[in-house]
C-alpha cells in the first residue's frame, strides 16, 4: 500500500520596486515557493492552478502545465524551489492556489497552496 503523498509548501513574497510602475498602476511582486516532499516516495509536479486577487477585488485566473517551464521530479526528502512573478494594477492583493502532482502509481492529487499577501510593505495593515 502507497502511503498518500505528504508535500509541504512554502511561499514567500516581495514587491518588485524596480518593475513596478506606479503611476500606471503597475505593481510588481515576485514569490519564491519551496516544494518540499516529506513523504517516502517520489512525486512530480504537473501543472498548476492560481487565483490571483487584486486590491479591488478583481480575480484573475491561471492555470497550466509545471512551474517556470518544468514538471519538476521531487525525490523523498527532497524538495524544490523556484521564484515567478505576478503583475497586479494594485498595491496589495492575494494569490492562492493549486499544484496538480502525481505519484509513482500515476494517481494524480492536488495539493493546497493557501492564500498569501502581495503587499508593498508599507501598505500591510
Amino acid at each position: 500500500m502507497i502511503e498518500s503523498p505528504r508535500v509541504c509548501v512554502q511561499v514567500q513574497s516581495a514587491y518588485v520596486e524596480s518593475q513596478s510602475l506606479p503611476e500606471e498602476e503597475r505593481y510588481v511582486f515576485a514569490y519564491t515557493i519551496t516544494i518540499r516532499n516529506l513523504g517516502r516516495n517520489p512525486v512530480q509536479l504537473l501543472g498548476r492552478y492560481w487565483l490571483i486577487t487584486n486590491g479591488n477585488g478583481r480575480e484573475t485566473e491561471v492555470q497550466g502545465e509545471g512551474v517556470v517551464g518544468e514538471q519538476p521530479h521531487i525525490a523523498p526528502g527532497s524538495e524544490f524551489q523556484y521564484t515567478s512573478g505576478a503583475i497586479l494594477e494594485t498595491p496589495m492583493g492575494t494569490m492562492q492556489g493549486h499544484y496538480v502532482m502525481v505519484d509513482e502509481e500515476g494517481e494524480t492529487f492536488h495539493i493546497d497552496i493557501p492564500v498569501f499577501r502581495l503587499a508593498i510593505q508599507t501598505h500591510i495593515h
